[in-house]
């Protein structure tokens, strides 16, 4: 059986953390900043875990993780 190859883009945007989940960075905070605002720009800095939805796919993206 061949191995399957890592999605190198996948690597860099995803992390595992201990409990088996993916994290990642929030979308919207890359330019036109100067409409958003404060409480949104700061919520928008933080990580938060992949949906189960995207899960699955995440996860055949990185199979040695």
């Amino acid at each position: 059986m061949p191995k399957i190859k890592t999605l190198k883009s996948a690597s860099k945007r995803f992390k595992k953390t201990s409990s088996g989940q993916f994290k990642r960075k929030r979308a919207n905070l890359r330019h036109i900043l100067t409409k958003k605002n404060k409480n949104y720009k700061r919520h928008m800095k933080l990580h938060t875990i992949v949906s189960k939805n995207d899960f699955k796919k995440v996860k055949l993206f990185l199979p040695y993780l």
